[in-house]
């Protein structure tokens, strides 16, 4: 008797990027030149972190609105501070419809309002998830953090799941990388901090199963040097055999 096979669907292009509010090196913001940087990324999907929608500069367009239009990608907002009509906060941009949406608070009191977005998207014949959050600067925060969200991502069947982040951890063998690595297997790092001369690995992207993570490279452009003062990191993902 012939099992069905599923058929193998073509790898995935993820990536993530604090963006700075759309704040460049040079000192300007510009939302568009952000944009452009992602478009040459060319993703399935990617996290964004520090994404300004007229919280903290009302001059120019609202930046969610801007990057949709001028990237082709949908927009999954997970604001963690708010003014009326603004906000800021992480974001996922993705070509993947999107089946479901969480939001949680990783929040630690006396400190910056903190998040994480949990997406599940539709892909044909697999469960893919992903999660994008952005830590706090202090030790005892990302600790604290790191706990939470470790509970979050738990183990719910998916075939992927995809954990993108600004993790602010800034030595190499930290204690939350040591964490997630435990949870979700030991992926490579890369510097993407200072964009002008990178050297410290304060974004990661994680992978479940790790195996499925097949490259991950610095998206080390002259245009992406000068639009934030992070670099994009990009990951191929392949699904075959999942």
């Amino acid at each position: 008797m012939n099992k069905t096979r599923r058929e193998s669907p073509r790898p995935l292009r993820a990536a993530t990027y604090n963006i700075h509010s759309s704040v460049g090196t040079d000192g300007r913001r510009d939302p568009g030149r952000i944009a452009r940087v992602i478009r040459s990324i060319n993703p399935d999907l990617i996290g964004l972190q520090e994404v300004d929608s007229g919280y903290w500069n009302r001059q120019g367009e609202e930046t969610v609105g801007l990057l949709e239009r001028e990237t082709g990608l949908t927009a999954v907002t997970g604001p963690t501070l708010r003014r009326r009509e603004s906000h800021y906060g992480n974001a996922l941009l993705t070509r993947l419809p999107v089946a479901s949406v969480r939001r949680f608070d990783l929040s630690v009191p006396g400190y910056e309002p903190r998040g994480a977005i949990d997406v599940s998207l539709e892909y044909p014949g697999r469960r893919v998830r992903a999660v994008v959050t952005h830590f706090g600067l202090k030790k005892a925060e990302r600790a604290r953090q790191t706990r939470e969200l470790l509970e979050i991502l738990g183990d719910d069947g998916s075939d992927l799941t995809i954990l993108f982040g600004d993790f602010n951890e800034w030595t190499h063998f930290g204690p939350t990388r040591r964490r997630f690595n435990r949870r979700l297997g030991r992926p490579p790092a890369r510097p993407t901090f200072p964009s002008r001369f990178p050297f410290l690995r304060l974004d990661r992207i994680w992978c479940r199963p790790v195996s499925a993570l097949k490259n991950l490279r610095v998206e080390k452009s002259p245009p992406a040097r000068k639009a934030s003062d992070h670099l994009p990191l990009v990951a191929e993902i392949s699904l075959e055999g999942r």
